[in-house]
C-alpha cells in the first residue's frame, strides 16, 4: 500500500494533483481543500489511499492521516465508493463527520451530494460505532492546514469543487457572491480566504435552496 507521497507539486487540477516523486509523476484525486494546500513547483506530501479495481488502479490524497483513515472507513458503509467518500470530505471535515454520525443528524448528511434521507440512515447505522466520537482521531501528520488564498484563486477552486461535486456553474457563482454579500467571506479588500471553509459554507447555501 502506498501510505504517502512526498516530492515535487507538477501540476493542480480542478479534481486532483500530479505530485512528482523520483523522477514519476504520480496522479492523486483530492478535496478542493487538499488541493488548496498545493503549489506547483512547492514540495508537499500527502497521505494516501490506493483504491484497487479491475479496470483500473486511483491513489487519492489527503491533507491529513486522519482525513485519509476516514475516507477508508467510509467505504466500509454499504452504497459508499471512494467518489462518494471523497465528496462527503470535501462537504465536512473528519470530526464534522462523525458528528454528524454520532449524533445521528441526518441533515449534515444529505448536504452531501448523492446521499438521500435512506441512504444517510443507512451510513448512520453501519459507521455509528466504527468512526468514533469528535475528536478522537488517530493522528493528524500529512500537511498542515490549507493555506488562505487571495481572490483570483480561492474563487476557481471554490467553483471547481461545487462543480465536482454536481452542482451547475451558474448556481456555485450564486452561492459564492450571497457569502460575499451577507459577509461570510472577508475577500472584498483582497483579505486570503480558506478554500474548505468557504466550500463548506458555499455548500450550505446550496443545500437550502
Amino acid at each position: 500500500m502506498i501510505a504517502h507521497l512526498r516530492g515535487t507539486v507538477a501540476a493542480v487540477s480542478p479534481d486532483g494533483a500530479v505530485i512528482e516523486v523520483g523522477g514519476v509523476g504520480m496522479r492523486v484525486q483530492c478535496t478542493p481543500g487538499t488541493l488548496a494546500t498545493l503549489r506547483p513547483g512547492e514540495a508537499a506530501q500527502v497521505a494516501t489511499s490506493l483504491v484497487v479495481r479491475e479496470d483500473s488502479l486511483t491513489l487519492y490524497g489527503f491533507a491529513s492521516d486522519d482525513e485519509r483513515n476516514v475516507f477508508e472507513l467510509l467505504q466500509t458503509a454499504s452504497g459508499v465508493g471512494p467518489r462518494l467518500a471523497l465528496a462527503m470530505l470535501a462537504v465536512h471535515a473528519p470530526d464534522a463527520l462523525r458528528r454528524a454520525v454520532s449524533t445521528e443528524d441526518l441533515g449534515a448528511l444529505t448536504m452531501v451530494p448523492g446521499i438521500g434521507k435512506k441512504g444517510a440512515e443507512r451510513i448512520v447505522l453501519e459507521l455509528r460505532d466504527r468512526l468514533g466520537p469528535p475528536g478522537e482521531s488517530g493522528g493528524t501528520g500529512g500537511l498542515p492546514g490549507a493555506r488562505p488564498q487571495r481572490a483570483a484563486q480561492w474563487r476557481d477552486q471554490v467553483q471547481s469543487g461545487l462543480v465536482n461535486l454536481g452542482w451547475a456553474a451558474r448556481d456555485a457563482d450564486q452561492a459564492i457572491a450571497a457569502l460575499e454579500e451577507d459577509g461570510t467571506i472577508g475577500a472584498a479588500n483582497g483579505e486570503p480566504v480558506d478554500v474548505a471553509v468557504v466550500l463548506r459554507a458555499a455548500l450550505r447555501k446550496l443545500s437550502k435552496q
